[in-house]
């Protein structure tokens, strides 16, 4: 069984919207540090938001005042709200996830153990 699931992913026009979901099943959810990572082609996969269990979240460049990286515990999934997508936003999106905080490198892939299988974006000029 996968422990981390996206969807939501899809082609939109810039300027559009699109809010993807990861539900996790591992547990407990509360002890999660996640994150989002994109990876476009013939690129290296790059951190874009993270949360951890007490729900400050930290933000690639890129994302800050556009994206909007969210969890509800209830549900134990992790939002990502995309907003204002650019063509340069054109990625497979993986949700990633450790237990434990990260001391150092919270959008550094080498600190998650568990990802999902990815969701594309496509956003088109």
């Amino acid at each position: 069984q996968a422990q981390l699931v996206e969807s939501g992913g899809g082609s939109v026009q810039a300027g559009g919207s699109l809010r993807l979901s990861c539900a996790a099943s591992l547990r407990p959810f509360t002890m999660l540090t996640m994150a989002w990572f994109r990876q476009a082609p013939g690129t290296e996969r790059e951190g874009v938001a993270a949360i951890v269990n007490d729900g400050i979240p930290t933000y690639a460049d890129s994302a800050k005042g556009r994206f909007t990286v969210f969890r509800d515990s209830s549900k134990e999934t992790l939002y990502l709200q995309m907003n204002s997508l650019k063509a340069e936003d054109t990625a497979v999106y993986y949700c990633a996830a450790r237990f434990m905080a990260v001391a150092n490198g919270i959008l550094d892939s080498a600190n998650y153990p568990y990802w999902g299988q990815g969701t594309r974006v496509t956003v088109s000029s």
